[in-house]
C-alpha cells in the first residue's frame, strides 16, 4: 500500500487505487479507482476484494460500484 497526498481528484477523497496482482493484469486487468471511501464498511469489503485476488481474479462485490470513479487522464511530462 502507498499513500499520496492527492492524485488530481481531491474532490473524490478518500481515493483507493486497487491494483492488478500480476495474476490480474495477465487476466487483462486494469487500476480500479474508488472515491469517496470514507466508510470503514466500504474499506473493509475493498480489503476483502483484494483479500480474495482484486482485479482480474475475483470479482468486483456489487457494493463497490457505488464508489467507482473515473480515473484523471494523465499529463505529458513537463
Amino acid at each position: 500500500m502507498r499513500v499520496s497526498a492527492c492524485l488530481d481528484v481531491c474532490e473524490h477523497a478518500n481515493v483507493i487505487v486497487v491494483q492488478p496482482s500480476a495474476e490480474g493484469r495477465a487476466a487483462g486487468a486494469r487500476p480500479v479507482w474508488l472515491g469517496l471511501v470514507n466508510d470503514p464498511n466500504a474499506t473493509e469489503d475493498i480489503a476483502a476484494w483484494v483479500r480474495a485476488g482484486g482485479p482480474g481474479v475475483a470479482p468486483r462485490p456489487d457494493i463497490l460500484d457505488l464508489y467507482a470513479i473515473t480515473p484523471p487522464r494523465r499529463r505529458p511530462a513537463s
